[in-house]
């Protein structure tokens, strides 16, 4: 068991809940927003401006892409690699892309389809926040039912507040690391958090709330399983819910993963010092960073695009015009079998066929299948340049 030497109410209470060698202790976090105030120290100030003005230029890079759904829906995906990866997976982005066509097969189906249920737990909860439902109990419960649809964990009461104690790291709550607190408070903490959540702007700062929820949603652990996902998807709602960003092209699990010691560090000394200030200048420089590596990828992306197009011109002569509406339609869908982009793009067989040859000759995509029926072909470095840090 973690050994406990500070006890600071500002955080919370640590809570014997048995003796002996197998005794241990809970943590019960005090509402939000920490008491005494935060202190934003200059170091805190400048993280925090310069955190904001890299969102800013996240939120701008979506006005100034020709086409952002296919970069958005792209880095969904990525997303949901990266932080199914965290909890343990081993599905990569291929394997995603893979497993959502519906023409192929052999997939790694168990881990990939946890990994499927995240983009659709982040799309739900992003739909319903644009029809206006409020961020919510209600709202955190349906997408944990999502998440753990017909997968692992989907026995532990998907959608519903943990009916028993858990744990983080050990056998048993006596040798855990930290141990949240005990199943009979969890709604009222999660009805807490959710009237922290409904604050005015004004009196918690958007970037700021989010950072806190995270880490006070992560100390009340309210499920049995699938906390670390919904946690982090906490914050890309929170920040959309409140028109910090009109598209969700924040997610820090990369970040997180980078730097996974420091990452928990920082939440335990919440728990354990009253720490919101160290937790919040460690969340605020991967908001930060993430911004910064989001409008590169951007960028890197929209140049590869344009060099390519300008490549399919240059060597492609009259056959261009099916090979560039080909690009634009791999730019949406990285992995695509040739039946399917002859129906989307009202080509024959033989005319897609032909467009994918071409494209391949000049070395814009790659089949990958190794088969000659059911052939998919991938955009090779569209899907390279999404899968670095994966």
């Amino acid at each position: 068991m973690i050994n406990v030497k500070l006890n600071s109410p500002r955080a919370g209470r640590w809570i014997a809940q048995s003796s002996g060698p197998e005794g241990f202790k809970s943590f019960s976090p005090a509402p939000l927003p920490p008491n005494p105030p935060l202190n934003f120290d200059s170091q805190l100030q400048d993280l925090e401006e310069r955190a904001n003005r890299a969102l800013g230029r996240l939120e701008g890079i979506s006005f100034v892409l020709p086409d952002p759904d296919f970069f958005l829906d792209s880095y969904v995906r990525k997303e949901a690699v990266l932080s199914s990866q965290i909890e343990g997976t081993q599905s990569s982005l291929s394997d995603l892309l893979l497993f959502e066509n519906k023409e192929t097969s052999g997939v790694p189906v168990a881990d990939t389809r946890e990994v499927s249920n995240y983009v659709s737990a982040m799309n739900h909860g992003l739909e319903r926040l644009k029809a206006g439902f409020p961020m919510s109990l209600r709202l955190i419960r349906e997408i944990h039912a999502l998440l753990l649809k017909d997968v692992r964990g989907g026995e532990k009461e998907p959608g519903e507040f943990r009916s028993s104690q858990n744990w983080i790291g050990g056998a048993r709550p006596g040798k855990a690391v930290f141990v949240p607190p005990p199943q009979h408070e969890v709604v009222s903490a999660m009805g807490a958090l959710e009237k922290f959540l409904h604050n005015d702007p004004v009196q918690t700062p958007t970037l700021i709330k989010a950072g806190l929820a995270h880490a006070q949603f992560e100390t009340i652990h309210p499920f049995l399983d699938g906390n670390g996902r919904v946690g982090r998807l906490l914050i890309t709602f929170i920040l959309c819910a409140e028109g910090v960003l009109s598209q969700p092209l924040l997610y820090l699990s990369l970040f997180f993963k980078e730097h996974r010691t420091e990452y928990y560090d920082a939440l335990q000394r919440i728990r354990t010092e009253g720490d919101w200030e160290g937790w919040l200048k460690f969340y605020l420089s991967g908001v930060e960073s993430t911004s910064n590596q989001a409008c590169e990828t951007a960028k890197k992306l929209f140049g590869i695009f344009e060099q390519h197009r300008a490549l399919i011109h240059e060597r492609l002569g009259r056959a261009s015009s099916s090979a560039l509406r080909l690009q634009d339609l791999l730019k949406k869908e990285i992995v695509l079998s040739i039946s399917s982009a002859a129906a989307k793009l009202n080509l024959s067989f033989p005319a897609a066929t032909k467009a994918f040859i071409n494209l391949q000759k000049i070395g814009i995509v790659r089949e990958f299948t190794g088969k000659q029926r059911n052939r998919l072909f991938v955009y090779d470095m569209y899907l390279k340049v999404l899968s670095e840090g994966t």
